[in-house]
């Protein structure tokens, strides 16, 4: 594929390297990554040294506590591993509404599920790993122990989150999270040091046991007492019944290229159906017209409105991921596509927060792996002591009895995190994602649209100026979108608000490979502190 620049400005070049190259939301995380390489490891060694840092370095979107995704090409084959975890087994609806909640809360111990990141880190060391556990968080535990500086878009969200929780957060469960996030009785300030001795410890301890500690040791009885404790519904049993689960990735083929992404309960599959519903209604690529953005955003929120309605765990789906991504279904609502913006409804069944990360080597292996505590910080709930931040993922469950996603003991919830990756003719293209809760399956459908239909290399198809379909007719859209698309837009009916908030546009990551001269091709998010790392 030949690459072209796009007609605005790049904010920043792509890279371009042979031996190995990491790229991930923050520099210090994939320096950690490429320190692993040139150690020996593999692409997979990288990834697990790069996540496992980013607990440290950018704890404002993940942490130790959270869940994962990857999807690993190794011989020439791709792999997907589902490290999300299940509702504790004695929670329920019910139990939830006795507590006085009319829908699953946002903080707390109540939407504490079972963390699956500790799990996603042993299980892809154990299978594709060259290096051990312990090896490849070496770099990570350096950063909790010694301290590092805080850099810019990290320390802002970092003081937004301070402000949001010194109001909110003011029972004893919520202690821990100042002990840790705020020793000074502040949030660390851009390029202050901050460090975690406890974060430290614990990842020593989940390298040295393979994260067998995590789930039937002395952490799984810390954050068991903390529950029992605060009135919280995970315990160490649910801990130690857990299991990462690999599985087959699921695709769809855009225009040549199979784009691939993680089964539900997943949301990926909401960017393949909504590649399959524009490519069924498009007459073909053109960025600068009006007609073929309104078709990509009604595309989008027609997929969107049935992936919400739909998707969760497989056999709890009352339409299956086939039937989703066949192509009736896309004829079918290609055809609810009009000339004005729609507000859409779930397709009529037939009758009867987050980091992502790219890694890959000379070898030909890659990586794209997703971990997220989801909302920034999750649930608010750390662990005293261990730098353990719990996710707060089953605030996405339903307490709605008839929601095919309503909250049941062991069941896992619809998932935000996503990662992608693109293969032609049964070759790996490369890695990539978009991190950021909903926009995710809509950064992942605009960075394939401006790859394979307009031929951008990674820096440019990453840089492009991103819209956000948010409900109805809602439509947010970057300042650098072009104002004439905006009008052009506004006159089919879409409801255009330009904002400025630039992390709500995703935070994106790209790896292309060339599979004749096996050179690597790397883009990073200008909207946050991007790195890749590269030899």
């Amino acid at each position: 594929m030949d690459y072209l620049h796009h007609p605005f400005p790049s904010k920043r070049n792509t890279v371009f390297a042979k031996k190995g190259m990491v790229a991930t939301s923050q520099p210090l995380a994939a320096q950690a990554g490429l320190e692993i390489l040139q150690k020996g490891g593999n692409a997979i060694d990288a990834a697990i040294a790069t996540a496992a840092a980013l607990t440290v370095v950018e704890p404002t979107s993940n942490g130790i506590g959270g869940d994962a995704f990857a999807l690993v090409w190794v011989k020439d084959e791709l792999h997907g591993l589902n490290a999300s975890g299940p509702a504790p087994q004695s929670i329920s609806a019910e139990k939830v509404k006795e507590l006085g909640h009319e829908k699953m809360p946002v903080f707390g111990t109540v939407p504490v599920t079972v963390p699956g990141v500790p799990a996603a880190w042993a299980a892809l060391s154990e299978r594709f790993g060259k290096l051990s556990l312990a090896e490849a968080l070496k770099p990570a535990i350096r950063y909790a122990e010694e301290g590092y500086p805080l850099t810019p878009i990290l320390g802002k969200y970092w003081k937004k989150a301070y402000e949001r929780f010194k109001k909110d957060f003011t029972s004893a469960e919520y202690a821990a999270w100042f002990e840790t996030f705020a020793p000074n009785g502040r949030a660390p300030e851009i390029g202050e040091m901050w460090s975690s001795k406890g974060h430290a410890s614990t990842l020593k301890s989940i390298g040295e046991t393979n994260a067998k500690s995590f789930y039937e040791g002395d952490l799984a009885d810390q954050i068991d007492d903390f529950m029992k404790k605060h009135n919280g519904f995970l315990t160490k049993e649910d801990l130690a019944a857990y299991k990462p689960e690999w599985v087959k990735p699921i695709s769809a083929n855009y225009r040549g290229y199979d784009v691939w992404e993680i089964p539900p309960n997943g949301q990926g599959m909401v960017a393949l159906m909504a590649l399959n519903v524009y490519a069924q209604k498009s007459s073909g690529p053109s960025w600068q017209n009006a007609e073929t953005l309104h078709e990509q955003i009604e595309a989008m929120k027609l997929a969107f409105t049935d992936g919400q309605a739909f998707i969760t765990e497989p056999e709890h789906m009352p339409i299956s991921a086939e039937e989703l991504l066949s192509e009736a279904y896309a004829k079918e609502r290609s055809r609810v596509i009009g000339e004005e913006a729609s507000d859409p409804k779930p397709y009529e069944l037939p009758k009867g927060g987050t980091v992502y990360l790219a890694a890959a080597d000379e070898e030909g292996n890659m990586i794209s792996y997703i971990q997220s505590n989801y909302m920034g910080f999750g649930s608010g709930i750390v662990i005293p002591e261990t730098g353990i931040s719990l996710q707060n993922r089953g605030h996405d469950f339903s307490l709605d009895s008839d929601h095919p996603n309503v909250l049941q003991p062991g069941k896992r919830t619809y998932h935000t995190i996503i990662p992608g990756f693109l293969t032609k003719d049964g070759k790996a293209v490369g890695p990539f994602g978009v991190m950021g809760g909903y926009m995710q399956p809509q950064g992942h459908f605009q960075v394939v649209t401006n790859t394979v239909d307009y031929l951008l290399n990674p820096q440019a198809a990453l840089d492009m100026p991103r819209w956000q379909w948010m409900k109805g007719k809602s439509v947010h859209v970057e300042p650098e979108f072009p104002n004439y698309l905006v009008q052009a837009l506004a006159r089919k009916g879409h409801e255009i608000h330009v904002t400025a908030d630039g992390g709500s546009f995703g935070r994106g990551q790209i790896i292309w490979r060339n599979e004749q001269t096996g050179v690597l091709m790397g883009g990073t998010e200008s909207r946050t502190d991007g790195a890749i790392a590269a030899w």
